[in-house]
């Protein structure tokens, strides 16, 4: 039996140097860790349990049979976040440069399985080098059960993944569906082809920063939702998002202890809204003086800056939060906005995280680019992801709610439960300006004529009293209250249900 557990010891020991001491040396040198330091940081200390580390690949052809390593470039398992249970798997970029083998794959796929089975979160840790060449279309063939795997968590369990060093080919749609991306600075990267390619192909000269690094994907493709400085960094706040996730679609919100009083006033929002009704105002503001101990993760901070979405806590419990941002282009909704806002939308729906919308909305931005960029069709996008969402909805309208952009964020008529309005909201179908230069344009030459016609417009219609007339404000409320009747708002609302008529699935205008 003696020799039985030395052998096990020694295998153990092989599977766990992946690629030797050179490659975890070079991997080191790059300034990135290795597959299992990582997971040492993200998980609990001694909760991590490894499956399926003796696991070798098949592949007999181009002498593949002749380097065969332990684990085959993938550590799967799972373990636990501050107590609560998450799969994991980590590419090991120190074996065969982390690429995916039919082997690979396997492991993959049974994490994936075991997570939709017993209802936890799926998180993977990606560093690897695409499809393994030598295993042809097997290695494909991995490739598509994996993302047959996403497809099916999608609203299952969230699925999280961090991109900590080359991403590219085959291995960039199975994080592409996942619910959030994060990546390291500088040291990763996702493209489908690589620079060398690009130059083939369209003679253009890239470094694989430019063409898909963390900049690049978390401010102009929107690919990534945030990026850390380093790999302890980053593992850091995967720790910290996870916090604010449920576990499954069959879980509740998680919960943690607060000794912030949900009924806590908040005297200086009283004046956070400038008396210009074109002065900014940072709405960030407001969303960490609403929430527990000023405790608020954003996503996507770097894209689409005119709205903010992101997660914050209410008695202790997940909300998601939305708003615009009088900061950036006055908080217009344009189209990057709107694909941001919607795609957040959906998530915290699939998982019943009740949403808080703040809006400060002047309209869509108007314009050629916007136009032909099809902002009617992303507009609807958030418009389609307010209107089918059944968690809880509340909505307070700080300041301006114009036009059609009043209707998508998450108006009454949008299925919203609850919505508030601040005494300084103005909801109406366009400014006062422009307002009557269509409807007294025949007075245009007269300045004391339209001065009158405005201030009669602005008093008549820039307030929230008109909708509230109607039923579609549920009060006006004063702004340093609005933690506490958000909260309560909430509270009224944790056993909401909705009558949803039959259907396979929708079909929302991607």
């Amino acid at each position: 039996m003696k020799h039985i557990i030395q052998e096990l010891e020694e295998r153990r020991q092989r599977a766990r140097m992946g690629g030797g001491e050179a490659r975890i040396a070079a991997q080191h040198a790059r300034g990135k860790l290795t597959a299992r330091e990582r997971l040492e940081l993200l998980l609990d200390p001694n909760s991590f349990e490894e499956f399926d580390m003796f696991i070798e690949h098949s592949n007999k052809d181009f002498d593949a049979d002749k380097t065969i390593i332990p684990s085959d470039g993938v550590v799967t398992g799972w373990g636990t976040i501050n107590g609560r249970m998450t799969y994991v798997y980590a590419k090991d970029f120190t074996v065969f440069g982390g690429s995916l083998s039919e082997t690979h794959a396997q492991k993959i796929v049974k994490i994936q399985d075991m997570a939709m089975r017993n209802g936890a979160p799926i998180i993977g840790l990606l560093d690897a080098g695409g499809a393994r060449i030598q295993e042809g279309v097997s290695s494909l063939a991995g490739y598509g059960e994996v993302f047959k795997g996403n497809v099916l968590a999608s609203g299952v369990v969230p699925q999280i993944s961090a991109i900590m060093g080359p991403c590219a080919g085959g291995d960039v749609y199975s994080p592409a569906m996942t619910d959030f991306i994060f990546m390291v600075r500088d040291t990763s990267y996702m493209f489908i082809t690589g620079p060398d390619v690009v130059k083939t192909v369209t003679q253009e000269d890239v470094t694989p920063e430019e063409l898909g690094g963390a900049k690049v994907h978390t401010t102009k493709s929107a690919v990534a939702d945030g990026s850390y400085e380093n790999d302890v960094i980053c593992m850091e706040e995967m720790r910290r998002l996870f916090d604010f996730l449920p576990l499954s679609n069959r879980d509740g919100v998680p919960r943690w202890e607060t000794s912030d009083d949900a009924g806590r006033q908040e005297l200086s929002l009283d004046t956070l809204v400038p008396e210009n009704p074109n002065k900014p105002y940072d709405m960030k503001e407001l969303i960490l003086k609403v929430v527990d101990e000023s405790d608020f993760f954003e996503i996507g901070e770097a894209f689409a800056r005119n709205i903010i979405t992101g997660f914050g806590r209410l008695e202790g419990g997940t909300v998601g939060f939305v708003a615009n941002q009088p900061m950036v282009l006055a908080g217009v909704l344009d189209s990057d906005a709107s694909r941001k806002a919607a795609r957040f939308v959906r998530f915290c729906d699939c998982f019943n995280i009740p949403i808080v919308t703040f809006v400060d909305v002047p309209g869509f931005l108007p314009g050629v680019a916007q136009e032909h960029g099809g902002i009617i069709k992303h507009g609807a996008k958030l418009l389609f992801a307010y209107a089918e969402a059944t968690t809880p909805k509340v909505t307070v309208i700080t300041r301006k709610a114009y036009g059609g952009a009043y209707d998508v964020m998450a108006s009454k008529h949008m299925r919203a439960d609850v919505n508030y309005a601040w005494p300084s909201a103005q909801i109406a179908v366009m400014g006062a300006k422009g307002a009557v230069e269509i409807i007294f344009r025949n007075e245009r030459g007269n300045k004391d004529a339209i001065a009158e016609r405005t201030k009669e417009y602005e008093d008549r219609f820039l307030n929230p009293f008109i909708a509230a007339s109607r039923g579609y404000i549920d009060d006006v409320i004063r702004p340093h209250s609005t933690r506490w009747r958000v909260t309560r708002a909430l509270r009224m609302l944790k056993n909401k249900t909705v009558a949803e008529i039959w259907k396979k699935h929708d079909n929302i205008p991607l």
